[in-house]
């Protein structure tokens, strides 16, 4: 058989059925594929021991079974969070993270190497945009991690590298894999986006059954836009219908995610405004403190924050603290960036 210029996993249905058709085997033997890869997380093929060597051996000699290949890792399984570093078949490299936090295992996914976005305070803007992962490529991480993991994997948030809704059509397969193949509840994966409006109407349209988070970050269009540029195109108010018509055609809340960033919108007067802007949308408010990446951007001391967290004790809509784990390893939220 003849050499397959793509990953196993990257292969649809139908092409796995014409392998296996080809290679004079069973429909089922799909199934056990799949089982294999899905659910035990092999490494390699030589790991199915109750498939036919020859079957392993055409495999093995014609497709590649995971398409990124491991280059490192940071952290212990002991960690709160450890971060792998991944090359993509086209030689760029992406990070996803492993959290552990009581019952919960999470997995941030990266969607994109590098990113376009260029959000201000984030470090893998830094980086440019380099490539959209492919739906395998996205999976594979999870795979990859998962085989890893001390405990089983609960969660799944497309936080990681890149804008998820960039690669809107890679990242909606990647989910349904997940989803259907891996059996992560719809409502344990999150898709994050930095507020690509077009993107969240369609999400909606689409009916993908997973959560929505939006990284906002600014209660205005004014503190937004030296923050995070994509705002000039996506405004706050068209935000915030797009947000409005998620929650009516799939009534589920969006959780809004606000890194709080010293001296920029972490006044109390922001987290006022920010209430009027959120009061009329059923929603969740995520603060995040800001993970320092060495730039000119800082975490605001804890009486900021606190007083930040104390306007909002009677906004009509539930206020959460996050504070990221694996910050010591450039783990945390905003701090994944390859460095060469």
């Amino acid at each position: 058989m003849k050499i397959i210029d793509k990953s196993f996993l990257d292969l649809n249905k139908e092409e796995i059925n014409k392998i296996i058709e080809k290679l004079g085997e069973s429909s089922y033997r799909s199934e056990q594929l799949e089982d294999w890869i899905y659910k035990k997380y092999v490494d390699t093929w030589q790991d199915m021991n109750n498939l036919p060597t020859e079957l392993i051996n055409a495999l093995d000699s014609s497709v590649k079974l995971h398409p990124l290949i491991k280059v490192d890792s940071t952290g212990i399984s002991s960690d709160p969070a450890q971060k792998f570093l991944f090359r993509t078949s086209k030689n760029n490299k992406i990070e996803s993270v492993l959290m552990y936090q009581k019952k919960r295992t999470t997995i941030c996914v990266s969607s994109q190497s590098g990113c376009a976005v260029d959000c201000k305070f984030c470090a893998t803007a830094l980086m440019g945009f380099k490539e959209n992962l492919s739906p395998g490529e996205i999976v594979d991480q999870f795979l990859q991690l998962s085989k890893t993991s001390k405990s089983r994997v609960t969660n799944v948030v497309f936080m990681g590298m890149g804008e998820p809704f960039l690669n809107y059509k890679n990242v909606s397969k990647a989910a349904e894999i997940i989803n259907k193949k891996i059996n992560v509840g719809s409502r344990k994966i999150t898709i994050s986006t930095a507020g690509i409006v077009s993107k969240i109407y369609k999400m909606a349209d689409d009916e993908l059954p997973y959560k929505l988070a939006i990284s906002l970050n600014a209660p205005n269009d004014e503190i937004r836009k030296k923050i995070m540029p994509l705002t000039v195109n996506n405004p706050i108010q068209e935000l915030m219908k797009s947000a409005e018509y998620y929650y009516s055609k799939l009534k589920r809340f969006v959780t809004f995610e606000y890194v709080l960033l010293d001296g920029i919108n972490d006044t109390e007067s922001c987290a006022y405004e920010l209430i009027s802007l959120l009061e009329n949308i059923p929603c969740k408010l995520n603060l995040i403190p800001y993970n320092e990446i060495g730039g000119k951007y800082s975490r605001p001391p804890s009486k900021s924050i606190d007083l930040f967290i104390g306007a909002l004790k009677n906004a009509p809509f539930t206020v959460t603290v996050r504070w990221s784990k694996g910050t010591k390893i450039d783990a945390g939220c905003g701090q994944l960036a390859v460095k060469n």
